[in-house]
Protein backbone atom coordinates (compact mmCIF):
# COMPACT_ATOMS: atom_id res chain seq x y z
CA UNK A 1 0.00 0.00 0.00
CA UNK A 2 1.40 3.35 -1.01
CA UNK A 3 -1.03 5.81 0.51
CA UNK A 4 -3.50 6.22 3.31
CA UNK A 5 -6.25 6.46 0.70
CA UNK A 6 -5.35 3.00 -0.62
CA UNK A 7 -5.04 1.64 2.90
CA UNK A 8 -8.41 3.04 3.98
CA UNK A 9 -10.07 1.59 0.88
CA UNK A 10 -9.31 -1.87 2.25
CA UNK A 11 -11.01 -1.10 5.58
CA UNK A 12 -14.62 -1.74 4.64
CA UNK A 13 -17.27 -2.34 7.29
CA UNK A 14 -16.85 -6.11 7.12
CA UNK A 15 -13.90 -7.02 4.91
CA UNK A 16 -13.49 -10.64 3.95
CA UNK A 17 -10.17 -12.48 3.91
CA UNK A 18 -9.44 -15.81 2.26
CA UNK A 19 -6.87 -18.00 4.00
CA UNK A 20 -5.64 -20.63 1.58
CA UNK A 21 -4.05 -23.42 3.60
CA UNK A 22 -2.41 -26.72 2.79
CA UNK A 23 -5.66 -28.40 3.92
CA UNK A 24 -8.11 -26.12 2.08
CA UNK A 25 -9.59 -22.63 2.15
CA UNK A 26 -11.07 -20.68 5.04
CA UNK A 27 -13.05 -17.49 4.34
CA UNK A 28 -13.20 -15.00 7.20
CA UNK A 29 -15.50 -12.03 7.73
CA UNK A 30 -13.90 -9.34 9.89
CA UNK A 31 -15.90 -6.99 12.13
CA UNK A 32 -14.50 -3.50 11.60
CA UNK A 33 -17.28 -1.87 13.63
CA UNK A 34 -16.64 -3.84 16.83
CA UNK A 35 -12.84 -4.26 16.60
CA UNK A 36 -11.38 -1.54 14.34
CA UNK A 37 -7.79 -1.58 15.63
CA UNK A 38 -7.65 -5.37 15.55
CA UNK A 39 -9.09 -5.62 12.04
CA UNK A 40 -6.72 -2.95 10.72
CA UNK A 41 -3.80 -4.78 12.33
CA UNK A 42 -4.83 -8.13 10.79
CA UNK A 43 -5.36 -6.56 7.35
CA UNK A 44 -1.95 -4.92 7.55
CA UNK A 45 -0.33 -8.33 7.94
CA UNK A 46 -2.51 -9.79 5.14
CA UNK A 47 -1.68 -6.94 2.75
CA UNK A 48 2.05 -7.17 3.50
CA UNK A 49 2.10 -10.87 2.63
CA UNK A 50 3.20 -11.69 6.17
CA UNK A 51 1.09 -14.81 6.68
CA UNK A 52 1.77 -16.46 3.32
CA UNK A 53 5.43 -15.61 2.88
CA UNK A 54 4.94 -13.04 0.12
CA UNK A 55 7.19 -10.86 2.30
CA UNK A 56 10.05 -13.27 1.39
CA UNK A 57 10.42 -14.27 5.05
CA UNK A 58 8.56 -17.58 4.94
CA UNK A 59 4.93 -18.64 5.14
CA UNK A 60 3.32 -19.08 8.53
CA UNK A 61 1.72 -22.24 9.84
CA UNK A 62 -0.97 -23.23 12.29
CA UNK A 63 1.62 -23.98 14.97
CA UNK A 64 -0.68 -24.72 17.91
CA UNK A 65 -3.63 -27.04 17.38
CA UNK A 66 -5.72 -28.29 20.28
CA UNK A 67 -8.71 -30.43 19.34
CA UNK A 68 -11.93 -29.30 21.02
CA UNK A 69 -10.40 -25.89 21.80
CA UNK A 70 -8.78 -23.84 19.02
CA UNK A 71 -6.29 -23.66 16.13
CA UNK A 72 -3.62 -20.94 16.33
CA UNK A 73 -1.43 -19.53 13.60
CA UNK A 74 0.00 -16.41 12.06
CA UNK A 75 3.36 -16.05 13.72
CA UNK A 76 5.69 -18.95 13.10
CA UNK A 77 7.26 -20.54 10.06
CA UNK A 78 7.34 -24.30 9.44
CA UNK A 79 10.66 -24.54 11.31
CA UNK A 80 8.98 -22.87 14.32
CA UNK A 81 10.84 -19.60 13.91
CA UNK A 82 8.91 -16.56 15.14
CA UNK A 83 8.49 -13.96 12.40
CA UNK A 84 9.27 -10.33 13.22
CA UNK A 85 6.08 -8.45 14.11
CA UNK A 86 4.81 -4.91 14.19
CA UNK A 87 4.15 -3.27 17.55
CA UNK A 88 1.42 -4.82 19.72
CA UNK A 89 -2.12 -3.49 19.60
CA UNK A 90 -4.64 -2.57 22.26
CA UNK A 91 -6.90 -5.41 23.42
CA UNK A 92 -10.42 -4.82 22.07
CA UNK A 93 -11.99 -7.75 23.92
CA UNK A 94 -14.69 -5.57 25.54
CA UNK A 95 -16.51 -5.22 22.21
CA UNK A 96 -19.53 -7.48 22.72
CA UNK A 97 -18.18 -10.27 20.49
CA UNK A 98 -17.65 -13.63 22.17
CA UNK A 99 -15.34 -16.60 21.63
CA UNK A 100 -17.94 -18.91 20.11
CA UNK A 101 -17.29 -21.78 17.73
CA UNK A 102 -15.70 -20.63 14.45
CA UNK A 103 -14.95 -17.10 15.65
CA UNK A 104 -11.59 -15.46 14.98
CA UNK A 105 -9.66 -13.90 17.86
CA UNK A 106 -6.21 -12.49 18.58
CA UNK A 107 -3.67 -14.58 20.44
CA UNK A 108 -1.56 -12.79 23.02
CA UNK A 109 0.66 -13.30 26.05
CA UNK A 110 -0.46 -12.67 29.65
CA UNK A 111 -0.20 -8.96 28.83
CA UNK A 112 -3.67 -8.04 27.51
CA UNK A 113 -2.16 -5.51 25.09
CA UNK A 114 0.45 -7.81 23.53
CA UNK A 115 -1.34 -9.12 20.42
CA UNK A 116 0.61 -8.77 17.17
CA UNK A 117 0.18 -11.20 14.26
CA UNK A 118 -0.95 -14.45 15.88
CA UNK A 119 -4.62 -15.33 15.77
CA UNK A 120 -6.79 -18.31 16.59
CA UNK A 121 -10.05 -19.81 15.45
CA UNK A 122 -12.23 -21.29 18.16
CA UNK A 123 -13.35 -24.84 17.38
CA UNK A 124 -15.94 -24.79 20.17
CA UNK A 125 -17.60 -22.16 22.35
CA UNK A 126 -14.87 -20.95 24.71
CA UNK A 127 -16.73 -18.69 27.13
CA UNK A 128 -13.76 -18.59 29.54
CA UNK A 129 -11.85 -16.58 26.89
CA UNK A 130 -14.46 -13.79 26.84
CA UNK A 131 -14.10 -10.37 28.42
CA UNK A 132 -15.14 -10.49 32.09
CA UNK A 133 -13.78 -7.23 33.51
CA UNK A 134 -10.60 -5.13 33.48
CA UNK A 135 -8.81 -7.68 35.66
CA UNK A 136 -9.86 -10.56 33.36
CA UNK A 137 -9.96 -8.97 29.91
CA UNK A 138 -10.17 -12.10 27.78
CA UNK A 139 -9.23 -12.36 24.11
CA UNK A 140 -10.44 -10.01 21.38
CA UNK A 141 -12.79 -11.56 18.84
CA UNK A 142 -12.69 -9.68 15.55
CA UNK A 143 -14.30 -11.94 12.99
CA UNK A 144 -15.77 -15.30 12.11
CA UNK A 145 -15.43 -18.12 9.62
CA UNK A 146 -18.08 -17.82 6.91
CA UNK A 147 -16.82 -20.60 4.63
CA UNK A 148 -14.49 -23.50 5.27
CA UNK A 149 -15.63 -24.74 8.66
CA UNK A 150 -14.82 -28.23 7.38
CA UNK A 151 -11.22 -27.08 6.84
CA UNK A 152 -11.09 -25.65 10.38
CA UNK A 153 -12.36 -29.00 11.68
CA UNK A 154 -9.77 -30.87 9.58
CA UNK A 155 -6.97 -28.72 10.99
CA UNK A 156 -8.28 -29.26 14.53
CA UNK A 157 -8.15 -33.02 13.95
CA UNK A 158 -4.51 -33.31 12.80
CA UNK A 159 -2.01 -35.30 14.83
CA UNK A 160 0.21 -33.11 17.02
CA UNK A 161 3.38 -33.51 19.03
CA UNK A 162 5.83 -31.46 21.10
CA UNK A 163 8.83 -29.87 19.40
CA UNK A 164 11.36 -28.39 21.82
CA UNK A 165 9.19 -26.22 24.11
CA UNK A 166 6.32 -25.92 21.59
CA UNK A 167 3.37 -28.15 22.45
CA UNK A 168 0.48 -29.17 20.18
CA UNK A 169 2.44 -28.66 16.95
CA UNK A 170 0.98 -30.49 13.93
CA UNK A 171 3.17 -33.44 12.92
CA UNK A 172 2.66 -32.41 9.28
CA UNK A 173 2.75 -28.60 9.04
CA UNK A 174 -0.50 -26.87 8.09
CA UNK A 175 0.74 -23.93 6.05
CA UNK A 176 -1.01 -20.68 5.11
CA UNK A 177 -0.13 -20.66 1.42
CA UNK A 178 -1.95 -17.42 0.67
CA UNK A 179 -3.91 -14.79 2.59
CA UNK A 180 -5.82 -12.16 0.64
CA UNK A 181 -8.61 -9.63 0.99
CA UNK A 182 -11.38 -10.86 -1.31
CA UNK A 183 -14.22 -8.42 -0.55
Amino acid sequence: MNSNKELNAVFKANPKVLLETSLGNIKLELNMDKAPATVKNFLRYVNEGFFDGQDNKGATIFHRVIADFMIQGGGMTSDLQQKENHDPIVNESNNGLVNDKYTLAMARTNDPNSATSQFFINVKDNDFLNYQNAANPGYAVFGKVIEGTDVVDAIAAVATHTVAYHENVPVTPVTITRASVVE
